[in-house]
């Protein structure tokens, strides 16, 4: 019963050692995430400005007839 009991507080820390890591990555994973939203957001906006830049440099061009 005591070998049972040992066996059985070994696995459940190392269960517990597990759920530590895996807490651990998805808070490092959730980080990277909404970083990589806020970069897609910056880049965005660039890319919008940029568009009316070049739509505005297209309507300015002179034409060649």
């Amino acid at each position: 019963m005591d070998a049972e009991l040992k066996s059985l507080e070994k696995k459940i820390s190392i269960l517990l050692n597990q759920y530590k890591e895996i807490c651990h990555e998805n808070n490092k994973l959730r980080k990277e995430l909404a970083d990589s939203h806020a970069q897609n957001e910056i880049l965005s906006e660039k890319i919008h400005i940029a568009a009316g830049r070049l739509e505005t440099l297209l309507l300015n061009m002179p034409e060649n007839e």
